[in-house]
Parts: C-alpha cells; structure tokens; sequence
C-alpha cells in the first residue's frame, strides 16, 4: 500500500452532528416533522444532493441553494459555539502515516473551503498531499469519483489505496474505487451500514501503521 485517504466529517472532524441536527431543525421549521433518523441515508454526499433528494420527497418550496445556505447559518452557530473538533486519536494516526512514507490526502464530499478551513484549525494540512472536494467531481458518493481524483492526484494506483470512512454511502465508493476500506464505526453516532469495508475499527487507537504498510494491493488478495 502506498497511499491513504481520509474522508472528513466523522473521520477527521466531529462534524456529524452538525448536519444531523441543522437539517432535522431546519424540516421541522418548514412543517415536516422527521426524525433524526431520516437523514442518515445522506451521511457523506454532498450538500447539493442531500437537498435536492429531500426537495423532491417532501415538494419543499424553497431553492437547493436557499436550504443549504440556511443550514450553514445553523451548522456555523454550532462550530462558533463548539470549535472545530478532531476526533479522539486521529491526528496522532495521521502523523503516523506520514512519518511512515505514505502519500496522505482528504477526500470529502463537503466544499473545499470547508475542508481547508478544517484541516488548517486542527493543524492537519501539513500532513495531506491533497485535499479533494466532491464539488470538484462529476458524482456525489457512493460514486468512486472522489476517490479517484485523489488517487489520480497522488500519482497512485486506486489498488495501493487506503481509505478511511464512517458512512455507507463512503464506504461503499471506496469499494467502487476498488481500494482497501477501514470503515470507521464511531460510537458517538448512530451505526451505519459499513457491510462495504474491509474492516472495521471502533477508535483510531486500533490502527497499526505497520501493519497498513504491509497489506498487499486489492488485486493480489
């Protein structure tokens, strides 16, 4: 394996919550009382499709881009009052990685101002070679193309990749991808559908960096 890449919200930064909580206030300021638990199926897409599929199920009045600018008014309140926040033992993971030679991006399907804003606050943008937006992609996950973009930027192959992710929707793009999937089941939040991972960890305690360094390429095993 030569490269790995990190999706960001659940991953890096404990964002979940943010999304989770602004679009369930924001429906039910509009009249559609839906539990949490609704927005779990748009867990790692893009904002873009995530309003769009919630326009078109429940005929909401307002534009894509008016409901995904009112739930970044909300989601910037939360971060305002909380900070950005790493989750638990994750930056100690990336120093490792780096330290140990490999070639290290983000692959989010969140806009790329967040993504640097984010990773420039937690003090991780030295570590990332890359840091790839689903905004700069044709397809929102589960499609493979973020993935790939990265891996296509890294100069790797997608065999010799290595991905992080928390979510169905990720995990099974980076199956698409056909690179080497570390779901990440975070119990801090509701269990997603990781069947598409190759393993899963439950805290970034459990990595073992060498061991990551000795996994052979998808294709031979």
């Amino acid at each position: 394996m030569e490269a790995v890449i990190f999706d960001m919200d659940g991953v890096l930064v404990d964002s979940e919550y943010t999304f989770l909580e602004s679009k369930t206030a924001l429906l039910k300021d509009a009249g559609f009382e839906k539990d949490i638990s609704y927005q779990y199926q748009f867990m790692g897409t893009t904002f873009e499709f995530m309003w769009k599929k919630m326009k078109e199920e429940l005929g909401l009045p307002l534009t894509v881009e008016d409901y995904i600018r009112e739930m970044n008014e909300r989601r910037e309140e939360m971060i305002d009052r909380d900070g950005i926040k790493e989750i638990p033992h994750v930056k100690e993971v990336v120093k490792g990685l780096s330290e140990a030679g490999f070639k290290l991006a983000v692959a989010s399907s969140s806009p790329k101002a967040e993504i640097e804003r984010a990773m420039k606050e937690l003090e991780l943008d030295s570590f990332f070679d890359f840091l790839v937006s689903g905004e700069e992609v044709a397809h929102s996950k589960p499609a493979p193309d973020v993935f790939l973009k990265a891996a296509e930027l890294l100069a790797v192959s997608p065999k010799d990749c290595i991905v992080f992710e928390d979510t169905k929707n990720g995990s099974r793009a980076a199956k698409a991808a056909g690179m080497y999937c570390i779901g990440f089941e975070n119990p801090e939040y509701p269990a997603q559908d990781l069947t598409a991972a190759n393993e899963i960890i439950r805290d970034f305690h459990e990595v073992d960096v060498t061991r990551l360094k000795k996994l052979p390429s998808i294709s031979e095993g």
